[in-house]
């Protein structure tokens, strides 16, 4: 394991330099370093491949022409396989198309050989700050997803209810119990799900897609 490893496998933000020619490779992971940005150097596509499983942060610096794929290919290939890596493409042989096509699928920045050191810094330091906002909103996600799983079954009935709308007599009557436990478990679902108010819950369920309640339950044959 090299002395980088731990930062790679600790998820501290890096720039994974993807590019077959040594010489273009060994230059950039040096100028990034000089500055205090960790960067590590795949020789190939297939090399990165091996990394990926891993909780990368950062981004990608992608040569747009690889051994065996080309850089637009690979970009489709990391979408499919759920990497959410901000992309910055390089090239010498770039084409007004595909510098269209790159930028439309997400791409940072395409840089054209040979670029300036401060065309680089800027576009990682636009790169770094996409992977702050990604990992802070996964993160949130994942808490709020977390929540809702310490609910019990009934508390997220009540909170479908809820942020569908109804009132507490509806859902009584729904669920067939009295308007003082509905309270009850609206406090206990604003207390698991640490929102300040109603319409704080709407939102976090919104933005997990929890399934609200649907009003066809309520109509009674």
């Amino acid at each position: 394991m090299s002395d980088k490893e731990p930062a790679r496998q600790q998820g501290a933000q890096s720039v994974h330099i993807v590019d077959d020619d040594p010489s273009i490779r060994e230059g950039l992971a040096n100028l990034l370093e000089a500055v205090g940005i960790p960067a590590f150097c795949y020789a190939s596509a297939e090399e990165f491949r091996e990394v990926l499983g891993n909780d990368l942060a950062g981004c990608i610096l992608l040569d747009a022409r690889l051994p065996g794929i080309s850089g637009p290919e690979f970009q489709d290939e990391l979408g499919r396989a759920g990497c959410a890596l901000p992309v910055i493409f390089m090239t010498a042989h770039g084409d007004m198309p595909m510098v269209r096509k790159v930028l439309k699928a997400g791409a940072v920045e395409f840089l054209f050989k040979p670029f300036q050191k401060q065309e680089l810094l800027q576009a990682v330091t636009q790169a770094f700050i996409l992977d702050s906002e990604r990992r802070k909103e996964q993160a949130l996600l994942q808490a709020i997803e977390a929540r809702i799983d310490s609910l019990t079954e009934r508390e997220r009935q009540v909170m479908a209810m809820v942020t569908a709308g109804l009132l507490n007599k509806q859902i009584a009557s729904e669920l067939e119990i009295s308007e003082i436990m509905v309270k009850v478990h609206r406090r206990r679902v604003m207390e698991g799900m640490r929102a300040e108010s109603l319409a704080d819950l709407v939102k976090m369920c919104e933005r997990v897609r929890f399934p609200s309640w649907s009003s066809r339950r309520l109509i009674k044959p």
